[in-house]
């Protein structure tokens, strides 16, 4: 008989949920990390008192009221609401585009003008099938939006000119022509009081935690105390990136305690999104939770190149890589009782929501 039912390698928020579920079910589990603490990404550290977003900013949001319920049986929300600012050279602009934006952008009062405004852009241009992202933007929203607030902040965060990057990445872009600066559409929203680590912690409370340890490092000695793993690390780097690597974007966090300033921007995120502004937007973490202390703690985002190594944040969803991940899958589909599953074990972009929706969604599967 092996020591645990299921070994998961990963103490995110995908491993926990199933660790926790599991271990409600009567299931013993060991759970690994190769960090230093648990939380995967939305561990939160805490510097003078305010909860640092180590990874990111993280913002809790969903339209599935069960999910909503299910991560306030851990910790309570407060009622934060997602309304950033882009600062382009100076200029300050609301983030969704609405008509606070327009107003600002455009000296347009109604809804009609703003419209009228933008169609007149796109008219301008006149393209009919977007080829790359530059043209598909401008046939969203016109050329005014599109070199303020999309360019400068987007080939930044991919690394490439936008004239180079597929349409697709772009869609649609959200607008709204209401004075609403929530960021999101979604029914609930909010950070939990006291941070994220107090969902974790609860999640893992009946499971046996290593950290520090590389699992690919030491597979065989971990795979022998379980009848099951479930990884959530990077799939492909799991075979030894055996059919070439897939690509990711990463970032780098530059952090400081500001001491003798309470209030850095009077918001909790604000994009920059000019060209020559070398990060894409800077985090003051107290804002989240509404804390009134006489410090303040930044965070500056850099996007960077990702090497085999460096920590994976994005993957890059286009043809090509999507193609190679499902040759990885394949080869997933034949390992005994392994099971791949999370953001890099899936290689998707999922926010906090999905992630529990598809842990969920395993459990059922498995148990």
């Amino acid at each position: 008989m092996k020591k645990y039912d299921y070994l998961i390698v990963g103490a995110g928020l995908f491993g926990s949920t199933f660790a926790y579920e599991a271990s409600k079910k009567g299931k013993k589990c060991l759970v690994i990390d190769k960090r230093n603490h648990i939380g995967g990404n939305i561990y939160c550290e805490n510097i003078n008192g305010i909860n640092v977003h180590k990874y990111g900013a993280h913002i809790f949001h969903t339209s599935n009221k069960d999910v909503w319920n299910y991560v306030n049986q851990f910790v309570e929300f407060n009622n934060y609401i997602n309304s950033p600012i882009a600062n382009y050279n100076g200029e300050l602009y609301n983030l969704p585009f609405n008509m606070n934006t327009f107003t600002k952008l455009w000296n347009v009062v109604t809804p009609e003008e703003a419209k009228n405004k933008i169609e007149e852009q796109k008219k301008e241009f006149n393209i009919k099938e977007p080829q790359n992202l530059e043209e598909q933007a401008i046939s969203l929203i016109g050329k005014d939006i599109y070199e303020k607030l999309i360019k400068g902040y987007t080939e930044k965060q991919w690394g490439k000119k936008c004239n180079e990057l597929p349409a697709f990445i772009i869609k649609r872009l959200p607008v709204r022509f209401t004075f609403d600066n929530n960021y999101f559409n979604d029914r609930y929203q909010g950070i939990p009081i006291g941070g994220y680590n107090k969902i974790i912690e609860k999640m893992l409370l009946n499971c046996d935690i290593e950290l520090n340890v590389d699992y690919l490092k030491e597979k065989e000695k971990y795979n022998s105390l379980a009848d099951k793993v479930i990884y959530t690390g990077m799939i492909d780097e799991y075979f030894d990136y055996s059919l070439g690597n897939l690509e990711y974007r990463s970032l780098e966090f530059k952090t400081e305690l500001l001491e003798n300033i309470d209030n850095y921007q009077g918001n909790a995120v604000i994009n920059y999104t000019d060209e020559i502004t070398p990060y894409t937007r800077i985090i003051e973490h107290k804002h989240f939770e509404f804390n009134n202390c006489k410090t303040t703690v930044i965070t500056k985002e850099y996007p960077r190149n990702w090497k085999i190594g460096d920590e994976a944040y994005y993957p890059v969803n286009d043809d090509k890589n999507n193609q190679l991940f499902e040759q990885y899958k394949l080869l997933s589909n034949k390992e005994d009782n392994i099971i791949f599953g999370g953001r890099l074990g899936n290689y998707k972009y999922y926010d906090m929501d999905k992630v529990i929706e598809s842990a969920l969604e395993l459990v059922k599967e498995e148990i």
